[in-house]
């Protein structure tokens, strides 16, 4: 099966020494190590990141446009994700960063976290109805929704089926750049600057619709190191903030959850966490609650690999800045925008790359030989054999990628 897309996360392979830690962190068992060297099942992959993250050798990274995209556009307009401002020490004031943005090539920016307080104020209409499927489960992960298609399909439903904040904000910022510029829409370079190689990936191949809003993604790691000097001659930043504490809350989990004034929520963050909550609600066991944030990264966005601090130092960074700022001053106004405007065009489907093989009779047989052979392996998971447990190592087997003989622990019972 194809995805039809490409992904964010790649491999060096000249710098991949064929350990197995970023095989055995896989929450999708989307990498296998074959020939002393790893190797992505595209398929699988849901670009969370964890590979880059668990990584020494820095054989695994991310992609993501070169800043000098943005020459290509007469009018340029930054979108920085919230967690942009928890990289910066003693930041007291978010207009620093947004004039910086301007001073490094950027007509306009357009804060992520203004369309985020709209997404709030519409999430909490939108739960108030009793149509919607409950719990809902937040769409702003997009490693998240990746991981529901792939793994967990009967949960496809409870998807929030709403717009990403930074798709939001990439509609609103172009109108606006239209009318303030004069120019045509097609002029106008709308970039995000992404804490994340899932946000990537999505901006480039949209979850829940095929429109492309954003033009080009940048990574925050990248901008920030251009942003520094520039913030340093600053001594009066322009006023251009225009979102408050709810919005710049949604840099970390939890953020998203409290904005909902509810108290029937969870939020978690994490991808072994995500994992374990999905299984619970997949096993009725979280029906109580409304709603389900749920952040592939630790920490929240403030944990993507493109950022360059600590999660928890920026966590900390975004809560001193949080005191300076106004509750919130963005709302959702049915006269600017329909709800359609917000809603996804198509359902997320349930992607089957598990599947043994697309005729089922066919499948059946290898399942039946999996089990099989899995009876006869160690069952310790060691990962020696280049596949992530022994049950994935049978499934290779059935499958013919590679022989039972690579089962180290077989060969030397054997030997004995």
């Amino acid at each position: 099966m194809s995805t039809g897309y490409s992904h964010s996360v790649t491999l060096d392979t000249a710098k991949c020494k064929g350990c197995i830690n970023c095989m055995k962190r896989c929450p999708t068992e989307a990498i296998r190590v074959r020939n002393g060297k790893a190797h992505i099942i595209e398929d699988r992959c849901i670009d969370c990141g964890e590979c880059i993250r668990i990584c020494h050798n820095h054989a695994k990274k991310a992609v993501y446009d070169n800043f000098d995209i943005i020459e290509n556009y007469k009018y340029r307009v930054a979108l920085p994700a919230p967690s942009l401002y928890g990289q910066f020490n003693n930041l007291t004031d978010i207009d620093f960063v947004l004039t910086g943005l301007k001073l490094i090539g950027f007509d306009d920016v357009w804060e992520v976290s203004r369309s985020a307080e709209i997404i709030s104020d519409l999430t909490r209409k939108i739960l108030s109805k009793d149509s919607i499927v409950k719990p809902c489960i937040s769409s702003a992960c997009p490693a998240v929704e990746k991981l529901i298609a792939v793994r967990f399909p009967n949960l496809c439903e409870n998807l929030l089926p709403l717009l990403a904040p930074v798709e939001i904000a990439a509609k609103k910022a172009r109108q606006e750049a239209v009318r303030i510029s004069g120019l045509r829409p097609e002029e106008i370079g709308i970039f995000f600057i992404s804490p994340c190689p899932a946000k990537v990936t999505s901006a480039k191949f949209p979850i829940g619709h095929n429109e492309h809003l954003i033009d080009g993604v940048l990574s925050a790691s990248d901008v920030y190191f251009r942003l520094v000097p520039a913030m340093g001659d600053i001594e009066v930043p322009q006023q251009l903030s225009s979102s408050g504490l709810v919005g710049i809350s949604w840099a970390s989990s939890g953020g998203e959850s409290s904005a909902l004034l509810r108290d029937k929520y969870l939020a978690a963050d994490g991808i072994e966490n995500v994992i374990k909550v999905l299984e619970e609600l997949e096993d009725d066991k979280l029906n109580d609650l409304e709603f389900i944030e749920l952040n592939a990264c630790a920490g929240g966005c403030v944990g993507g690999v493109l950022n360059i601090e600590n999660p928890f130092v920026a966590r900390a960074k975004i809560q001193t800045l949080r005191k300076y700022l106004p509750v919130s001053l963005n709302r959702f106004d049915q006269r600017d925008n329909p709800v359609e405007d917000f809603m996804w065009t198509d359902k997320l489907e349930y992607a089957p790359v598990f599947r043994l093989d697309v005729d089922r009779s066919v499948a059946m047989r290898k399942l039946r030989e999996m089990k099989t052979l899995y009876e006869t392996l160690p069952g310790l998971d060691c990962g020696l054999c280049g596949a992530p447990t022994c049950r994935a190592f049978a499934e290779d087997i059935v499958n013919e990628e590679i022989s039972i003989d690579q089962c180290v622990r077989m060969q030397l019972q054997g030997g004995k």
